[in-house]
């Protein structure tokens, strides 16, 4: 094994403007990974609008560790190993569910508050005169130290190790506050279905593509370049339905890409249309607009709904447009599989149209039935297959590249920049290796 108990091997797979192809491939480097790096960042787990009620859960993976995300009794929201403290079953098989006030373990029956204490232990005379009181056994469900709700997105850190949630993102939140203050009410909520769907490739290539503007004029140049083709000899006024308003934009050309812009955070966060996005010049909704300035005056309302980014990258599981009130989530299955979870929000207090547009993208542009995502799943598939070959073991992220981006925690450049690369690399060797010895 050439990566395990070995940091300086894995550091040197991350060059300051290429990276080693075994980042993709090697399978050792992804079970390091479940051990090490996705258990030292912060993970987004859910939202807090899919556990409304006491009791309520919902149940996920990260980093290899069974977790489930539960409404206290209190209140609260609090995050646990999904783990029997006896035996070691899972508590909750399903994906979301309401437990009331306890789980109780499907095998012996043993019972735990929501906060992870012990509720109950069938026959507990049967342990008196032995140390299980004392033992991990008898101090319940390993309950997460580090969670973290904001504006409704639920956050954890599985090791002690590690920033704090605000050291962690900073001032990436903005596009998670742009997007609830997109809500008259300033809140979201989960509407509708999860569509999941399988890439054949490594986790990374999809978080990369994100925010690759290199690639929309080539890959999606037979689908969107279809729908523009169709489209082309109507008169320059007329009304787009709203799959060509959304289509289109995909094939603009590369100054459009390029003019965008940028921006980057330290720990690998990073967000595409700096100036105007994809999203700028859908067609306004009259009822939408008066209702956000009733609720933030002319000014604030206009400040909110103009800054349409593109995609924002909160480094390594979650993506979300906020401009069209969407998130992606990150799953890796295998260093040659990923699961990618799409939902969509309803604006609170928003008119209907608004989930309605958010809808058709997510079934136009993020679902199995789509077209435009499919030209990436083709593309990825592509890369994960082509990287076997021998000659050259190294990935080239050299375009743009400046030494004096190097440690810089916060940088906006041209959009056509592959800055936004080396900067989740710089954040994977760093969190990779945090815990890692020699």
């Amino acid at each position: 094994m050439r990566y395990r108990g070995n940091p300086e091997a894995v550091r040197a797979l991350v060059q300051p403007d290429r990276v080693h192809r075994d980042l993709y491939l090697d399978p050792e480097l992804f079970q390091l990974e479940q051990e090490h790096f996705f258990a030292n960042t912060w993970n987004y787990i859910g939202h807090d609008s899919q556990i409304p009620q006491v009791g309520d859960y919902l149940t996920v993976d990260v980093a290899n560790r069974p977790l489930v995300a539960v409404r206290h009794t209190d209140g609260s929201v609090r995050v646990l190993m999904n783990r029997c403290a006896h035996k070691g079953s899972r508590l909750v098989t399903a994906p979301s569910g309401n437990t009331g006030k306890f789980f109780r373990c499907p095998y012996h029956a043993w019972t735990f508050r929501t906060d992870g204490t012990t509720l109950g232990v069938p026959l507990r005379k049967g342990y008196q005169g032995t140390a299980m009181a004392d033992s991990e056994a008898g101090q319940g469900i390993v309950a997460l130290r580090h969670v973290r709700l904001y504006r409704g997105f639920i956050f954890a850190r599985i090791n002690e190790v590690g920033p704090s949630f605000e050291d962690y993102f900073g001032d990436s939140l903005s596009s998670i506050d742009n997007m609830a203050d997109r809500s008259p009410q300033g809140e979201l909520e989960i509407a509708g279905g999860c569509l999941r769907y399988v890439h054949a490739c490594n986790w990374k290539m999809f978080i990369e593509n994100l925010n690759d503007t290199m690639h929309p004029m080539v890959a999606h140049e037979s689908s969107a370049g279809t729908a523009k083709a169709m489209w082309k000899d109507q008169p320059a006024d007329a009304p787009k339905p709203m799959a060509i308003e959304q289509f289109m934009p995909f094939v603009n050309d590369y100054p459009f890409f390029d003019e965008m812009g940028v921006r980057v955070f330290d720990n690998g966060h990073s967000f595409s249309g700096v100036k105007f996005s994809l999203h700028s010049h859908y067609s306004a909704i009259p009822a939408y607009d008066e209702a956000m300035k009733q609720a933030y005056g002319d000014d604030r309302a206009r400040a909110i709904i103009g800054l349409a980014r593109h995609n924002t990258v909160y480094y390594p599981t979650l993506t979300i447009k906020g401009a069209i009130q969407a998130i992606r989530v990150i799953r890796p299955i295998a260093v040659d599989k990923t699961l990618v979870e799409s939902w969509t929000f309803r604006l609170k207090g928003a008119p209907p149209e608004l989930l309605q547009r958010t809808c058709t993208y997510s079934r136009l542009i993020n679902s199995p039935f789509s077209v435009v995502g499919h030209d990436d799943l083709h593309a990825y598939r592509g890369i994960q297959e082509g990287l076997r070959a021998s000659g050259n073991d190294w990935v080239s992220l050299h375009r743009d590249f400046d030494e004096a981006e190097i440690g810089k925690p916060d940088l906006t450049v041209n959009g056509t920049s592959e800055i936004s690369m080396r900067n989740q690399y710089r954040a994977w060797a760093r969190y990779m290796t945090l815990t890692m010895t020699e």
